[in-house]
């Protein structure tokens, strides 16, 4: 046998390099991160009697779905700002839907940018950060470019026939208003199926090296467009609107209701909402056959296994809640609390559900670390590894959501709301209870019903004063200083 030479061990070291460095970056995990503008518990694995949402319940069935999982704020831009960098609305300054992030934090690192900087591919196709619904659609929107290697902006027929879109409430833009359309054409020629359709093509060109892939999905935000067969999914007879007391109102402070749904159902009647809410749904099964697209994809190219699947919605949303409430922007547990569901591979809860309270500040703390990935200094939420590990185990968990009113007939200055949500109790104030206080006691009543705060017992004032000192640092009592656009809120 010939001797090796010196050349030939040297090709051998470099191999030996190299098969080891493609194994070590085929450890590094896949993150799929989904995101689904307003989206409501509106599944049918939260619990929703119509919904049809096949794809996500085998999400959930396959992950951990959050139960109990909260916004810091109710709006599309400052929610997005605050989940994406991990830092609560008062760190971004960001209230309202014009203001990026980075003028009050130029230097953050945010959960897609973390991952770019440790050598992942980081892409985004869709709406992740924000932008307006429909007239930024195709466009960057208020985009992160610090957090992508690539982007992609689809653009789909659903802005180019807004003229067909029934608006029932000619006053407000689509955008606003509770507005539809039931589509012709097919799937792939809407903006959300344009969206799959090009994270599809990420996943095979990526699917030899680690990436992070955002994949932001724009219904169903208002206009509520899909195709007609989803449409179809959902009679109008079936549609029911929420049962709430006729005095409901009665005992809640003037700042819970937004500015911009100032009286019930937008005095609209009740035909006009089924049909609305009738709309919402067929869109929420358009996006979630969207969803089904991407996971066939990741299990296709046999990904699965070493993605990390992370699907979130922006806020809640009403859906004529407390005698017609709809959209966002209020501190309710229909506003405050969303979908979050998490399938990581090799956890041990797969397959569970879990009623702990965590919060969307917790998301970026927990992919990083699941990717082994050194934490960034100033994040304020915590790792749920834990939890997707047991979630049943004991979790000491408060979620705050905050909310800016604009100064309008109604109140003569601005106004934050401020609430905490614990297992039991959900306590909200309005400028630090000078505009008015809540407390609602989900152990009797879920939907929020009777306001304890109006004639508090000695146990609900004892709960007030323990829940007020757990706000801490974690939300200012007091607007910022500059007045923001009431329009842009």
């Amino acid at each position: 046998m010939t001797n090796p030479t010196p050349a030939m061990c040297i090709s051998v070291l470099f191999w030996l390099v190299a098969s080891l460095s493609i194994g070590a970056e085929s450890r590094k995990p896949n993150v799929l991160f989904i995101a689904i503008d307003d989206l409501a518990n509106a599944l049918g694995c939260y619990g929703d009697p119509v919904a049809k949402t096949p794809h996500m319940d085998r999400l959930a069935a396959s992950g951990v779905r959050f139960d109990r999982a909260y916004n810091q704020i109710p709006l599309c831009n400052p929610s997005r700002a605050s989940l994406m960098t991990g830092r609560r609305p008062d760190a971004t300054q960001v209230y309202d839907l014009d203001r990026h992030f980075r003028e009050a934090l130029p230097d953050v690192v945010t959960l897609p940018q973390l991952f770019k900087k440790n050598g992942w591919f980081t892409a985004r196709v869709g709406k992740i950060y924000h932008y307006d619904v429909p007239k930024g659609i195709g466009t960057d929107g208020l985009d992160d470019k610090p957090s992508w290697n690539q982007v992609i902006n689809p653009k789909g027929r659903d802005v180019l026939e807004e003229d067909k879109i029934t608006n029932p409430i000619p006053e407000k833009p689509v955008s606003a208003a509770l507005s539809w359309l039931a589509a012709e054409g097919a799937d792939d020629e809407q903006t959300d199926g344009m969206i799959a359709s090009e994270a599809i093509k990420l996943l095979e060109l990526h699917r030899d090296k680690p990436f992070f892939l955002g994949v932001g999905f724009f219904r169903p935000h208002t206009p509520y467009v899909a195709p007609k067969k989803y449409f179809d999914m959902y009679p109008l007879e079936s549609m029911r609107q929420p049962y709430a007391p006729p005095d409901d109102r009665a005992d809640i402070p003037v700042p819970a209701f937004a500015h911009n749904n100032p009286i019930p159902n937008y005095g609209l009647d009740e035909l006009t909402c089924r049909k609305a809410m009738q709309a919402y749904h067929a869109c929420v099964s358009f996006v979630d056959a969207q969803v089904g697209r991407l996971l066939y994809a990741l299990a296709r190219l046999k990904l699965a296994d070493n993605t990390i699947v992370v699907l979130w919605s922006d806020h809640g949303y009403h859906l004529g809640e407390h005698n017609g409430v709809w959209q966002k922007r209020t501190l309710f547990e229909e506003g405050a609390r969303a979908p979050l569901i998490i399938r990581a591979p090799m956890a041990k809860g797969n397959g569970q559900e879990c009623c702990r309270i965590v919060e969307f500040v917790d998301i970026f703390p927990t992919v990083a670390e699941f990717a082994a990935l050194p934490l960034p200094p100033g994040l304020h939420g915590q790792s749920l590894l834990p939890l997707l590990n047991d979630p049943l185990m004991d979790w000491d968990g408060a979620a705050i959501t905050q909310i800016l009113r604009p100064a309008d007939d109604r109140l003569p200055q601005q106004v934050m709301g401020r609430s905490i949500r614990i297992e039991r109790w959900r306590y909200t104030e309005w400028n630090d209870g000078k505009e008015g206080v809540e407390l609602y006691d989900h152990a009797i009543d879920p939907l929020e019903f009777h306001n304890l705060a109006r004639e508090p017992d000695s146990e609900a004032k004892a709960v007030m004063q323990q829940l007020r000192r757990r706000f801490g640092g974690n939300a200012s009592p007091n607007p910022p200083a500059s007045p923001v656009n009431p329009k842009r809120l």
